[in-house]
């Protein structure tokens, strides 16, 4: 690790590290929760805004998207203008588009509200890692990890539980308005006890080209695979689009590498390998499990036709099994490494989609659906920390925010792309099976084939996973003579 030089802004009160993994973990469990709550209350929001099904998915994109894009900005944020700045600006960001999501009156209302707390989101995220890598280090660091990731992979799940609670207990708006008091309190917990922390020597412009670029490829190659339900892929209106996403894309790629002064992604960052690694298995799985939960949504409300409510507690149990999952592997980690808990998370994932490609329009919650939906969240549980222990072990500090960065675009490119590629499949698998069966039987199959694809994408990331080195995480055990503070090989001075 080469030197950094790092500078800290007291403030009157020191925090202890309990309060500090609090601050990171509840603004990433806002950050998480907003992706999945929203899909419970699709159906009925859907039906006020005028969304079709296929529509719908552009509640859940405009957010996915933007906080994809700009979460490249916002870890390289963290590290010009420091963590504190970035966390308190992206919170505020954050609480006020979700009061403007609860109260949007159109559908182009909704997707805009919705893109700028994306925004929002893709500063607030990438700070809540680096708050915790900059602050623990030896051993506590893959607790902290193990912690963090135990939180956001749980929001994904809670999300789906207090949708369901608030959709069918209140209203749909409620599911924007849960997060300002979270943000209140946070933001003011931030403002009273986080130190300030950014690297010193680190320029202050950020690369606003780059980010607009890659944001603009995405959206456009994403909206030409959305548009597959009504286009055909080999369709003028798809091929331009797709076109113009891949040339937007390739202007980021030469921006980046040949004009950019400061890139937003200096692209020697990928000699680090279990960096590398880490975000190439979080774009595979973080899109299978991310499809999951919008999937079963539609499949508990739309054939086996479970209410807001019911819907979200059948998400219950996958929230406790993330948990505990997380927690197994970060207290794991020091001893085996990153990668036997990888390959243990990605196999028991693809046995737990194969089990779940099973369902039928009559079956049973308990008997069908309860087990292997318990195993799929598991595996969440167990993937995400050794992944987040990998992307940033191999990287200096003062690239942390950037590092964090990347392994969440990793995570939310994938969602996106993912959900995007899977529901065109399965309205095509529904169109060519309605013919012959009903339409609960149609969506099914359509919902079997997603599931069946997701197995096999993780299998991918399974062999995926021998590119890390074997030792990969197992240093973190070893005792650390860094400050308890901060893991930085240099005396840090207050600014």
């Amino acid at each position: 690790m080469s030197d950094i030089s790092l500078d800290v802004a007291s403030t009157d009160r020191h925090a202890p590290d309990w309060l500090i993994l609090c601050i990171a973990c509840i603004a990433q469990f806002m950050v998480v929760l907003d992706v999945s709550i929203v899909n419970v209350a699709l159906p009925r929001m859907g039906h006020d805004l005028h969304f079709t099904q296929s529509s719908a998915q552009w509640v859940v994109n405009a957010y996915v998207l933007t906080f994809a894009g700009f979460l490249l900005l916002g870890g390289r944020a963290c590290d010009f203008f420091g963590r504190r700045k970035v966390y308190i600006t992206g919170i505020i960001l954050f609480t006020l588009a979700s009061i403007g999501a609860g109260v949007a009156q159109t559908g182009t209302q909704m997707i805009t509200i919705r893109a700028i707390q994306g925004i929002g989101g893709a500063i607030l995220s990438p700070a809540t890692l680096t708050i915790i890598v900059t602050t623990f280090h030896g051993p506590r660091l893959p607790k902290a990890i193990g912690a963090w990731s135990a939180v956001a992979g749980a929001g994904g799940a809670v999300g789906g539980l207090l949708g369901g609670i608030l959709t069918g207990w209140a209203s749909w708006r409620w599911v924007f308005f849960i997060n300002v008091p979270f943000g209140i309190v946070a933001g003011t917990v931030a403002v009273m006890y986080l130190r300030e922390m950014r690297n010193r020597d680190a320029t202050t412009k950020l690369d606003v080209t780059g980010s607009v670029l890659v944001t603009g490829g995405l959206a456009a190659a994403i909206y030409a695979v959305v548009n597959t339900t009504t286009h055909s892929w080999t369709s003028s209106t798809t091929l331009e689009w797709l076109f113009l996403g891949l040339a937007l894309l390739a202007a980021f790629i030469f921006w980046e590498a040949k004009v950019a002064s400061h890139p937003l992604v200096p692209f020697k960052i990928f000699r680090s390998r279990p960096l590398t690694t880490a975000n190439l298995m979080m774009f595979l799985i973080g899109g299978t499990f991310f499809a999951m939960w919008y999937f079963l949504t539609y499949y508990f409300q739309g054939v086996l036709g479970y209410g807001p409510v019911k819907a979200g507690f059948a998400f219950f149990p996958m929230a406790l099994a993330i948990i505990v999952g997380a927690q197994i592997s970060s207290r794991l980690l020091s001893r085996t490494g990153v990668r036997p808990l990888l390959q243990i998370g990605a196999v028991l994932g693809a046995l737990g989609f194969l089990w779940i490609s099973l369902i039928k329009p009559a079956d049973s919650y308990a008997g069908h659906i309860l087990v292997p939906s318990f195993i799929c969240a598991f595996a969440m549980g167990l993937l995400f920390a050794p992944l987040a222990t990998a992307a940033t072990s191999g990287v200096d500090r003062s690239d942390a925010g950037l590092a964090s960065g990347i392994l969440n675009t990793a995570r939310q490119v994938g969602g996106s792309l993912a959900l995007a590629i899977l529901a065109t499949v399965a309205t095509d698998v529904k169109n060519h099976a309605i013919a012959t069966t009903s339409q609960a039987a149609a969506y099914t199959s359509g919902y079997d084939r997603v599931f069946q694809i997701s197995a096999l994408v993780t299998v991918v990331a399974f062999f995926v996973s021998f590119a890390l080195p074997r030792n990969t995480g197992r240093a973190l055990a070893a005792p650390s003579a860094t400050s308890p503070e901060v893991a930085s090989p240099l005396p840090l001075e207050p600014a």
